[in-house]
């Protein structure tokens, strides 16, 4: 039996929770916050679809499976460990290059692995608990 409160209240919120989460990945590079806190916001927001409307409704809402959300998240992680090895530097050290300018970093890309390994683990879990149910 579905809640239409809970419903509409987790159609609004799931929005709200995206925006916040990119707003804590990009803020966690030079402040408190990052890939891991605001990978668990993001997928708390379609956790929260998923328990108003049902796993496959958050399913098609998320559009992709969520276990290649984590593999992506991996090889963007990886990627950016191995950035430096070409250039003679350390593993995971960090890079940085102006495009357009704006100041971009191999740690940014770190942060992006982390946030979508993070959605995508975190997702994979509650939906496989939430089918068992």
């Amino acid at each position: 039996m579905k809640s239409l409160i809970l419903t509409t209240g987790a159609r609004l919120l799931i929005g709200l929770f995206l925006v916040f989460s990119l707003y804590v990945l990009l803020r966690g590079h030079n402040a408190p916050g990052g890939g891991f806190i605001g990978g668990l916001i993001a997928a708390c927001g379609f956790a929260i679809h998923a328990f108003a409307s049902g796993v496959a409704e958050a399913r098609r809402a998320l559009r992709v499976d969520p276990r290649t959300i984590g593999v992506l998240g991996l090889v963007c992680a990886l990627i950016s460990g191995l950035m430096a090895w070409p250039l003679g530097a350390a593993p995971f050290a960090g890079l940085w290059a102006e495009v357009a300018g704006y100041a971009l970093s191999s740690v940014l890309l770190f942060d992006i692995g982390v946030y979508l390994a993070v959605v995508g683990g975190i997702l994979t879990l509650i939906f496989a608990l939430e089918e068992t149910l």
